[in-house]
């Protein structure tokens, strides 16, 4: 499955490239609500993947966090 590829490429990076990993979803998820605000979105659900990847990022990092 594409999601468990997902976390397996995230539990091999390193703590700093996962902070810089989560920057970049939240910037991304930033201007995607921003588009659909203003009605230039066409993939709505594209929100939902971003918001999702975000708390694998954050699961990945809190689970770094306790080993």
């Amino acid at each position: 499955m594409k999601t468990t590829k997902y976390v397996e490429d995230l539990r091999v990076k390193s703590a700093g490239e996962l902070n810089e990993a989560l920057v970049a979803a939240k910037k991304e998820l930033f201007n995607l609500r921003f588009q659909n605000a203003t009605n230039q979105l066409d993939n709505t659900s594209r929100i939902k993947e971003v918001r999702k990847n975000i708390a694998r990022i954050q699961t990945v990092i809190s689970e770094k966090a306790k080993a």
